[in-house]
């Protein structure tokens, strides 16, 4: 055999072994690939194993991801398990107080019916008004925690907002008459999508603090504007406004005004109207200055949000 057919064989055998090579590292690639896709599909539906791998046969890639997604399968795991403790929490605190608060009510109410004197009887009073707000508190803690541990559950759907107003603004009406305030409702033919239950609660937290923080013979006034994405509900006072520098202080949890210290209340109300907006896939804003009243605005959304994978 000549020179030239033992350069012709060489290079015949270097590019089989390319080939070969090739071939083998595509392999190896497109198996690690399905692993991968085998780990992803199995952590997606919660079902991730962790097995043993070996750094000969599986890229450092793999590996790490095995380990990634065994971390976040454990954490799962925890925060699940840290869920169900919360949820059980919840419920105890909730069932073990209403009967020592409704056992309150009932005591300082006989007291009420009694014969007592004058100093008393405002003793009773106060007994009674404390005990009223304790279980407002308990009330609007357990139902806040529900919604940021997930625990509570909204249920939007599509309807008129006309019928949520007129509720909100009958169930607001006896506060606003005691104080001799206008309360109206514009009419409106708009819909959106809400969960009746806890849009009402959010909402009547609004008007509530209208009417309470509105002098007497002012006016309140619910209106809704429509836009593509969503409805918007505006609850108008001519009340004293608030500064700049306190509206995005508002909406925290037990956040009270200085110049409300003299109102009753507990300053969880608009905290828990914005947690219910964020459930449903709206928001909640206010526009106010002193002296020139003040405007919260609930959005809500008039579609359906988009599916997600």
């Amino acid at each position: 055999m000549n020179w030239d057919a033992w350069i012709v064989a060489g290079l015949l055998l270097a590019l089989v072994a390319a080939v070969g090579l090739a071939l083998f590292s595509l392999w190896r690639t497109r198996r690690t690939l399905d692993t991968l896709e085998q780990m992803l599909d199995d952590a997606a539906r919660g079902q991730f194993r962790e097995t043993r791998f070996d750094e000969s046969r599986l890229s450092a890639l793999e590996t790490r991801m095995a380990h990634y997604l065994s971390a976040s399968s454990m954490t799962s795991g925890r925060l699940e398990q840290e869920q169900a403790a919360i949820k059980a929490l919840i419920g105890d605190i909730s069932h073990q107080t209403k009967t020592p608060i409704a056992n309150l009510q009932l005591y300082s109410q006989l007291l009420a019916e009694q014969e007592l004197p004058q100093e008393c009887r405002t003793c009773v009073a106060a007994l009674s008004e404390q005990v009223s707000k304790l279980r407002f508190l308990i009330d609007a803690l357990v139902k806040t925690s529900r919604l940021e541990t997930g625990v509570l559950t909204l249920s939007p759907r599509l309807q008129d907002i006309s019928p949520l107003l007129e509720r909100t603004a009958t169930q607001a009406a006896p506060g606003a008459t005691d104080k001799g305030i206008s309360l109206t409702v514009e009419p409106t033919e708009l819909t959106a999508r809400f969960d009746e239950k806890w849009t009402a609660e959010a909402l009547y937290n609004l008007v509530d603090n209208a009417v309470k923080y509105t002098p007497a013979g002012g006016r309140v006034t619910l209106r809704a504007v429509g836009y593509e994405l969503f409805c918007r509900i505006d609850v108008t006072d001519t009340g004293p406004g608030i500064p700049e520098d306190e509206q995005p202080r508002i909406f925290g949890r037990f956040y009270r005004s200085p110049a409300a210290r003299g109102q009753e209340g507990v300053g969880i109300g608009l905290y828990l109207s914005r947690q219910i907006a964020q459930r449903e896939g709206g928001y909640l804003r206010v526009s106010s200055r002193p002296g020139a009243g003040s405007t919260f605005s609930l959005f809500l959304p008039r579609e359906e949000p988009p599916a997600v994978g």
